[in-house]
């Protein structure tokens, strides 16, 4: 039923209210914890909801097929009054056939929203958290930590000592690190950044990956990181190590 001038309307709206809205939940006090993590996720679906809407915006605006030059047309042509009569006659045939047909204007919907971030209390979850996690208060690497001792040759470990080594790769074996580990460290991987996701859904995680690399590149270059010492010294340097030539009778 909308024409695509409308529509262009409509994400205009749109996106000023996220905009507004955006800015009162900007401007919104929370407290650490619940209230602080329920904020950026209210406040990351308003971001994704406006990206979504200029992504429209954008499409219509490229009129890659047409229409939206063809309506502008249209409406502005030798016949405009003709086009007027035409749409209104259209609108009176849509009404004529749903007569119960209610339109809700957008700003009931960010009423709505803004009600919701006004009544939230200590039950409302706006996100998943395990028990053991608290609503983001801790980790909860209970499968990680059978994964780390089933796998072989590794020091069987109780679960508190294990929070308190986990992050330390750099002590196991070279060659303890085999397919198998490397499963393993895919799938805390995988929980951490889910974690964090959950925690501080505004971060931008791969922002944070790239520096990380970046300092990574640098330090096992150096021979600086953990667990990963340069090799200074050739084979024939270290002891023990000697050639044999006794097979050549010559230099030649």
């Amino acid at each position: 039923m909308e024409t695509l001038l409308e529509q262009q309307r409509r994400y205009h709206e749109e996106r000023e209210r996220l905009m507004d809205a955006m800015t009162k939940e900007t401007l919104f006090s929370a407290k650490p914890g619940r209230d602080q993590i329920n904020k950026d996720h209210r406040t990351r679906n308003l971001v994704d909801r406006y990206a979504e809407c200029t992504s429209e915006l954008h499409e219509l605006y490229e009129d890659k097929d047409g229409l939206r030059k063809e309506e502008v047309q249209a409406l502005y042509g030798p016949n405009e009054f003709q086009e007027f009569y035409s749409r209104l006659k259209n609108l009176k045939d849509f009404h004529r056939k749903h007569p119960n047909e209610i339109s809700v204007p957008m700003s009931v919907e960010f009423d709505e929203i803004n009600k919701l971030k006004e009544n939230a209390d200590d039950n409302t979850n706006m996100v998943e958290f395990s028990d053991e996690e608290g609503y983001g208060k801790y980790l909860d690497l209970h499968e990680c930590h059978t994964q780390f001792i089933n796998l072989k040759g590794i020091e069987k470990i109780d679960y508190i000592s294990y929070l308190s080594t986990f992050d330390h790769l750099f002590d196991v074996p070279k060659d303890k690190k085999n397919a198998a580990y490397k499963e393993y460290l895919q799938y805390l991987l995988d929980y951490m950044g889910g974690y964090i996701q959950r925690i501080k859904p505004l971060l931008d995680v791969q922002k944070e990956i790239d520096n990380i690399m970046i300092d990574f590149e640098l330090q096992f270059s150096e021979g600086q990181f953990p667990g990963w010492p340069k090799e200074t010294l050739g084979a024939l340097a270290h002891t023990g190590a000697h050639l044999d030539l006794s097979a050549f009778s010559s230099w030649e």
